[in-house]
């Protein structure tokens, strides 16, 4: 059978790859320790998860759902707007559940891509954003983030390559895999920069309360309705990755033309899940600072391992990982994270995975125990990688 045209360069996504040999390395009995993957190992507040099971022993739950989520659950999203970001969204027009923001991606270039059309997207940046263009037909044009630059594009050089093709803009802040904090002066330059240049920018918001004592909306920004829209996710913020509960934020004409394709693609997310989800949507600081504080410990091995390894790296990253240049008796990312895996049992994802700017890097996540990268740490004293 022959594979569809929009196939043609998009490959199995990297670590669907990665955890096969890593599979097979373990059935030798390597033991690898994986700190790539950022599936947050913790669990759930237990009142998200008692809603879940007295929800779901209700007998008249398990039928389809509305198409445009749970009142409930908007209702909470939008409050959790106001009281975390400041952001005023009306709960029956400026917010749609998603399941997972990753299916949002996917949603947003089917809505509004046709053939040709292009897209700005950051290098390093979420491989998903790539690929998600690319099945929709469009063109990916990068906009390489510097270390120089703080990790934040250079909006005035982009307006002077000529836009016309570009229908939308990726951006990300915090930023995956750079950990760069978002600022109100970065939000502020590309809402002028989606306005000026009729580009949507789409600010995929993940990672804003983790290890970030300032999380922020791009929609905070004024006038950013008229030109952003914004996903976000409690995969990250409330362990619940598995769960797959997301959301988009903006304008109504936007909300209105996403659902035209979502409502073809889906029927509903179960409502015992969404149920929850607002649940832990009610939570408060001392949840987000618990969770913190153990990513915070998490992060300290992190560094000692990455100084072991003679990596250069900020200290003020958010999110849940931490991004490093690599020493330079590596040849690149791979052959660093090869050697590490090979050497050390150890598993580090390259840098070069989120694009050619990540070439000279490694991302490690903070998913893993203090004793898991206690252990890491030791076997690469044991057995440093090799020159």
């Amino acid at each position: 059978m022959q594979l569809s045209k929009r196939l043609q360069g998009i490959g199995e996504y990297y670590f669907s790859q990665k955890l096969r040999e890593i599979e097979e390395l373990n059935k030798q009995g390597r033991n690898i320790i994986n700190l790539g993957i950022g599936s947050p190992d913790l669990p759930p507040h237990p009142d998200v998860i008692k809603t879940l099971q007295d929800e779901s022993a209700k007998p008249n739950v398990h039928g389809y759902q509305s198409y445009k989520g749970s009142a409930v659950l908007r209702r909470a999203m939008s409050e959790w707007y106001k009281k975390w970001y400041n952001v005023d969204l009306d709960p029956d027009s400026d917010m749609l559940p998603l399941i997972g923001s990753k299916e949002g991606i996917m949603h947003i270039c089917m809505t509004y891509l046709n053939k040709g059309d292009e897209v700005l997207v950051p290098n390093p940046g979420y491989p998903t954003y790539r690929s998600a263009v690319m099945l929709a037909g469009g063109k990916c044009r990068d906009y390489k983030l510097r270390e120089k630059n703080n990790y934040e594009p250079d909006v005035d050089k982009l307006s002077k390559k000529g836009l016309k093709k570009v229908k939308l803009m990726f951006v990300n802040y915090p930023q995956m895999p750079t950990g760069q904090p978002p600022s109100k002066a970065l939000f502020d330059k590309l809402v002028a920069f989606g306005k000026e240049n009729d580009i949507l920018i789409i600010h995929d918001n993940p990672y804003s309360f983790i290890l970030n004592e300032s999380p922020m909306s791009l929609l905070s920004i004024e006038g950013a309705k008229d030109c952003v829209i914004e996903l976000n996710s409690l995969s990250k913020s409330h362990n619940m990755a598995g769960w797959r509960v997301g959301m988009l934020c903006g304008a109504k004409d936007r909300i209105d033309e996403v659902l035209r394709f979502k409502s073809n693609m889906d029927s509903g997310m179960f409502l015992p899940v969404q149920l929850a989800a607002a649940k832990a949507l009610t939570l408060g600081q001392e949840w987000h600072d618990e969770v913190n504080r153990v990513y915070n410990e998490r992060r300290v091995k992190v560094f000692e391992l990455l100084e072991l390894l003679n990596c250069r790296f900020s200290k003020e990253q958010a999110g849940l990982f931490v991004w490093a240049r690599i020493d330079r008796r590596f040849k690149d990312c791979y052959d660093c994270s090869d050697d590490i895996l090979h050497n050390c049992n150890v598993f580090i994802t390259p840098g070069g995975i989120f694009g050619t700017a990540g070439e000279k890097f490694i991302r490690v996540s903070l998913c893993a125990t203090v004793e898991k990268f206690e252990e890491a740490i030791n076997r690469i004293k044991a057995k440093a990688p090799s020159s």
